[in-house]
């Protein structure tokens, strides 16, 4: 017994560091359950880096800040900023005495070209030269054209008439490039304005059957088909500018022989190589839909075809949505993009990555402005100015009428 408390006298007098560990782990102090401290301790998690909106396809320019063209990049905004005016006057054009009630072009957002959820007033108040509110008979507010539109309404049917024989060697040009040399009648109607076409040309075109067919398609559509071909009409513009100046046009367009490394040339030689691929002699007006698809052939194929159609063009420019419309017809791909980027010669690719024009830079000065005017662009760029005006401004200005 006495060992026992010799023993246990002696394990008391130990330190507290060479004593046996408590098996039991001590007590945490008490904290509350809705306590944060315990995130201190935690590693925070890694986010994804959002993406810049100056990133998006969307909102990203095509060309960089500093090979910007100011004068084309504004034709982009004044599309934007006229928006209302082409399409309301489209649209009233075609409606009876060319009016409409205010209340049912409130729900016309699409077919006037305002933005969703305004009023339509507001934009109809931005043109007052143009468009006027008035209360009718039924006690009802209408929208409508002033006199100075109809005026110029006029001016715009006597264009249309004196240039008829011009728009339609245009839609021939038109069918002569397509695959199969016919082009359904509703896209031509689509992107009628892009040519100059007048809203009436699926009747006019029945006084031209030496020209023109119309047929009803497999799929049920009705189509505008070719019934002659002309060779005359055959010949594009870059052909006529190959004739009158053979080095100029070889310019104009790059194609890069792809080679390899091991060739070992020098700036020279590689100078020389690539000008045996400078300029598209494939004609749009041939059947070079029929090279294979990824060839070089192929692609100066449709290099030529967009040339050529931008030439058809009233101002040697049209956008995305105009190009993707005869995507079939003209045997493009989805890479159109990107082949007009690789011949900054030639194109200049204004907007956004998602929302671009695409421009034919010889058609214009060096101050981007259009060189040969067509008079229906002369009577449009009338028609902007007056949409500028406020009233009171037109008096002392009738030089534009």
């Amino acid at each position: 017994m006495a060992w026992r408390l010799f023993f246990f006298a002696k394990t008391l007098t130990k330190p507290l560091s060479s004593r046996a560990p408590n098996p039991k782990p001590p007590k945490l102090p008490f904290t509350s359950r809705f306590s944060t401290s315990f995130l201190v301790t935690k590693t925070p998690k890694k986010h994804k880096k959002k993406r810049k909106k100056h990133d998006s396809p969307r909102t990203k320019p095509v060309q960089h800040e500093s090979a910007r063209n100011p004068q084309f990049e504004s034709f982009i905004e004044r599309d934007a900023y006229f928006r209302f005016l082409n399409r309301s006057k489209q649209f009233l054009s075609a409606q009876h005495e060319h009016v409409l009630r205010l209340d049912d072009a409130g729900k016309l957002y699409r077919e006037l070209g305002f933005p969703r959820g305004r009023k339509v007033a507001r934009s109809v108040a931005r043109h007052p030269l143009l468009f006027q509110t008035y209360r009718h008979n039924d006690n009802k507010i209408w929208l409508g054209f002033t006199d100075l539109m109809e005026d110029l309404l006029e001016e715009e049917k006597s264009i249309m008439d004196s240039m008829e024989t011009d728009r339609v060697n245009k839609v021939r040009k038109l069918l002569m490039m397509s695959k199969d040399k016919r082009i359904r009648l509703s896209k031509i109607h689509h992107c009628r304005l892009l040519f100059g076409i007048p809203d009436d040309f699926r009747d006019r075109v029945l006084k031209y059957p030496e020209y023109f067919k119309i047929v009803v398609g497999d799929d049920g559509n009705r189509y505008l088909e070719l019934a002659n071909r002309d060779p005359t009409l055959a010949v594009s513009e870059l052909e006529r500018q190959f004739m009158v100046d053979e080095d100029r046009a070889k310019k104009a367009f790059k194609f890069p022989v792809k080679h390899g490394k091991d060739l070992d040339l020098d700036e020279e030689d590689t100078r020389r190589l690539n000008l045996l691929n400078t300029l598209p002699l494939v004609s749009p007006y041939s059947d070079g839909w029929k090279f294979d698809l990824w060839s070089l052939e192929a692609e100066k194929y449709r290099v030529g075809v967009i040339h050529e159609f931008l030439n058809l063009t009233l101002e040697k420019r049209a956008s995305i949505h105009h190009i993707v419309e005869f995507k079939e017809e003209y045997s493009l791909t989805k890479h159109t993009y990107s082949m007009l980027l690789k011949q900054p010669r030639t194109f200049y690719l204004a907007g956004t990555e998602m929302n671009w024009a695409v421009f034919l830079k010889d058609a214009y000065d060096e101050n981007g402005v259009l060189i040969n005017k067509d008079p229906q662009v002369v009577l449009n760029e009338k028609l902007y100015k007056y949409a500028e005006m406020r009233e009171g401004e037109l008096e002392g200005k009738s030089s534009f009428i």
